[in-house]
């Protein structure tokens, strides 16, 4: 409280202090231009009965120039930042100050000569807005001439708007520590030419080599329009430097449509994966969200809450965001509410999907038409530790779920699934093959739709490698992964969830959807990468540190059985794999000996029945360097 008492203080004194300063330049250039203005009007030889007028009016002419110029927000705007619309501003400040002063010297009988207004207005714009604009100048002058070392030196890609607005902001904020030196673009027409006095130097194939020439500390890639194939070819050859890298977000991403110095940042690990935006079929997606009861589990979520975001825009009856953990869900609902407003009918619930209880509570009342079941715990080598929990939740809180959207009548029921169902190494796998199994049995006697999703790894979702790498390069080092050859798909957050949001519109009932995830990374190249984006050189700055394979892991992931066949949907990126034929008795009595071991913690007997359940587990114990396929 008292830091910020004396921040605000300060700041109230700077700016008054600021003004008064403002304010006494201008009455000391506002009688200077009144003075040359009769000096030019009479050829410097002023008549005394005009010098009387003056010096008479003159604290009366004084008062309404700078009466005008406060109307027209003349001491808002800071000078160091004077631009066209600031010159406009005095401009006609200049006018119509002039016209009210000849009205009120014709009501004193006090009138100059009618030329000395119209002069003294082009006065008034040369010396009050050229005292802007030459103090702007001089701060310019004064950052170039003070650079030193500790200034980024920074190459710019992209000479258009964007690029424009970069190098506007680079030179307007000096605080930034950072100069434009060159910018690149692969129009060979702007080569030679300047943006704001920066230099177009080259095109992307002369990045590597201006970056040393240069002497370049940072690249900043200004193309917010391109595709992320162009942009990943781009940072590909970035990657080639010791620079490091800062980027705008893609035009989709950039909410207000704004493009600032305030929108860079890092450049990262998704931007190499080369994939466009998914394309969306809008009809079909609004016609089974719009004005129907949503309920997202574990909407808290990486994958829950970015489900929230997706379907907000479709404008559903009601949103409800059920999770267990509150600090998740509050975060989602503000962000939500923030953006929406009262516009959006927006519940959030805190609640286990494990309490039979309390969720059929909460089907009674809101009776969702369409559940995203986003709820799991899906940590591998912690669910190896505390595989009855993984048992918990993810199987018998997906039975709750799927049980009573099937009796409440919802409509849908979307299962999020994961690679690691197929043929499952670890306890986490095998548990949502069995929620897979679940959703497609049910279907088959349930008017309800359900239907299951399946995708690999999602960068950056809670748990993920992204975030570990990006602490461990913070602190320094070293990057740890597990094995130099491990690999694994990839996509982002928005980009799987809305393929799930798409896969809900395909469904009739019973479909396995397995998602194009693209090609498959190798998790070690994917470090590398990571640190060079830093400016960093991998081995160099930061060492990479193999550990061994975690209990559960696996060398790479798959998304299909071999037993199971992938069938063309209408969305390139989406495919259904062919449902396998399950004993619905047989399930059933499987669960009741489950949950019998479940509810006594018999963590021994577990394996027996998980393998009942799922003929392809095979559990990888301590780690062993098992590759399943």
């Amino acid at each position: 409280m008292i830091e910020g008492g004396i921040t605000r203080t300060t700041s109230r004194k700077y700016f008054s202090s600021r003004k008064l300063v403002l304010l006494i330049v201008d009455i000391i250039l506002i009688n200077v231009s009144a003075y040359l203005t009769l000096n030019l009007r009479f050829d410097f030889d002023i008549p005394k009965t005009y010098i009387g007028i003056y010096e008479e009016s003159m604290l009366r002419y004084t008062a309404v120039v700078i009466v005008t110029y406060y109307v027209f927000k003349a001491y808002k705007s800071l000078w160091r930042y004077a631009s066209i619309e600031e010159l406009l501003a005095i401009g006609v400040a200049s006018v119509v100050s002039m016209v009210a002063l000849y009205g009120i010297d014709v009501s004193q009988g006090q009138v100059l000569p009618r030329g000395f207004y119209f002069i003294n207005a082009l006065g008034l714009m040369f010396f009050s807005g050229g005292a802007r604009f030459s103090y702007r100048a001089a701060r310019r002058v004064k950052n170039r001439l003070s650079f030193n070392s500790c200034q980024k030196r920074v190459l710019i890609v992209g000479a258009g708007k964007a690029g424009y607005t970069v190098v506007k902001e680079l030179h307007r904020n000096p605080e930034l520590s950072m100069v434009p030196v060159g910018i690149i673009d692969d129009d060979r027409e702007k080569l030679g030419r300047s943006v704001r006095g920066v230099p177009v130097i080259g095109d992307r194939s002369d990045i590597v080599s201006l970056a040393r020439e240069k002497n370049v500390d940072e690249i900043l890639i200004a193309l917010p329009s391109i595709s992320r194939e162009e942009r990943s070819s781009i940072i590909d050859i970035c990657k080639e430097t010791d620079c490091k890298l800062k980027t705008l977000p893609g035009v989709f991403e950039l909410i207000d449509g704004k493009v600032d110095i305030k929108s860079m940042k890092d450049v990262d690990i998704e931007d190499l994966l080369g994939r466009d935006p998914v394309r969306l079929e809008m009809e079909q997606i609004t016609g089974y969200l719009r004005g129907k009861t949503i309920l997202v589990t574990g909407g808290g979520g990486s994958i829950g809450s970015e489900l929230c975001r997706q379907i907000a825009p479709f404008s559903p009856q009601n949103l409800i965001i059920l999770d267990i953990y509150e600090n998740n869900a509050y975060e989602i609902e503000q962000e939500l509410k923030r953006q929406y407003g009262e516009v959006l009918s927006l519940e959030t619930i805190i609640a286990s999907v494990r309490d039979q209880g309390r969720m059929r509570k909460i089907f009674e009342q809101y009776r969702p038409d369409v559940v995203f079941h986003a709820a799991a715990h899906k940590h591998v080598p912690l669910m190896e530790k505390s595989p009855l929990e993984a048992v918990k939740n993810n199987i018998f809180g997906t039975l709750n779920a799927a049980r009573l959207a099937d009796e409440y009548g919802s409509e849908k029921f979307v299962l999020i699934s994961t690679d690691k169902a197929v043929n499952p190494t670890n306890i986490m796998g095998a548990s949502k093959r069995v929620c897979e199994m679940i959703v497609q049995t049910l279907d088959k006697r349930s008017d309800t739709e359900f239907v299951g999703v399946r995708f690999g790894n999602v960068l950056g979702s809670n748990g993920s490698v992204i975030p570990l790498f990006k602490k461990q390069i913070a602190e320094g080092g070293p990057v740890t992964v597990t094995h130099p050859d491990i690999i694994r798909y990839f996509m982002t957050i928005p980009e799987a969830v809305q393929l799930v949001v798409q896969a809900g519109a395909m469904a009739s009932g019973g479909e396995l959807f397995v998602l194009d995830m693209g090609d498959p990374v190798k998790i070690a190249d994917l470090a590398r990468d990571l640190i060079r984006l830093s400016g960093l050189q991998p081995d160099v700055d930061i060492k990479i540190e193999y550990t061994g394979l975690r209990p559960g892991e696996k060398l790479y992931e798959e998304l299909l059985m071999a037993e199971e066949g992938l069938t063309d949907t209408a969305h390139d990126k989406i495919f259904i794999g062919q449902p396998l034929e399950m004993d619905p008795e047989k399930l059933t009595k499987e669960f009741e000996i489950l949950w019998t071991i479940v509810q006594k913690e018999e963590s021994a007997l577990l394996d027996v029945v998980m393998k009942k359940l799922v003929p392809t587990y095979r559990r990888n114990e301590a780690g062993r360097k098992e590759c399943v396929g």
